[in-house]
């Protein structure tokens, strides 16, 4: 249980939010997010993603679209010689309250089950409130990104993250 791991939200966070992204041709990179999860594992740290997918339940895509989805953004990360240990996503929409959903911890008590680690001694980092909320939720600290939706986040939401970065670059500088 001392691995080390930073919990990322997958849309805004390390890609494009796109919407209900429905193909893997859409997956896009955010400036300073490369730099950012390279600088992390470098510092040790592994990385998950965290990710609400809504879009399967609301009949938008379905999983295997999904999965097509994260293959590419795999494929785009490992050429920038990123690792991720795994990707947790949680279908449901917000009326089905089920406990995978963020900031629910059903998924990152799931992956802390399987990767053995203590969430408590993890980091979160998104660009969402509810992405603060997991951080919090679990135990651990939490990051504000201000990319996606993290600049609105930051104006209209009564959180408390524990820091509020520009982008995944500035937030692994704050981590390490």
């Amino acid at each position: 249980m001392n691995k080390r791991f930073i919990i990322l939200d997958r849309d805004g966070t390390v890609i494009a939010d796109k919407h209900y992204l429905d193909s893997p041709d859409g997956v896009e990179l955010l400036p300073g997010a490369a730099e950012g999860m390279r600088k992390m594992i470098t510092a040790g740290f592994n990385l998950i993603i965290v990710s609400n997918q809504s879009g399967i339940n609301r009949g938008l895509f379905n999983a295997e679209t999904l999965d097509s989805i994260h293959k590419r953004m795999i494929e785009i990360l490992e050429n920038e010689n990123i690792s991720i240990k795994g990707i947790y996503y949680c279908p449901h929409t917000p009326d089905e309250n089920c406990a995978c959903r963020k900031p629910g911890t059903g998924l990152v008590l799931e992956a802390a089950d399987e990767l053995g680690f203590n969430p408590e001694k993890s980091w979160v980092i998104g660009d969402k409130a509810a992405d603060v909320q997991l951080g919090k939720a679990i135990g651990g600290r939490a990051i504000l990104v201000l990319t996606g939706e993290g600049s609105q986040t930051a104006k209209d939401t009564v959180i408390s993250p524990d820091h509020i970065a520009e982008n995944l670059s500035e937030a692994a500088d704050l981590i390490i």
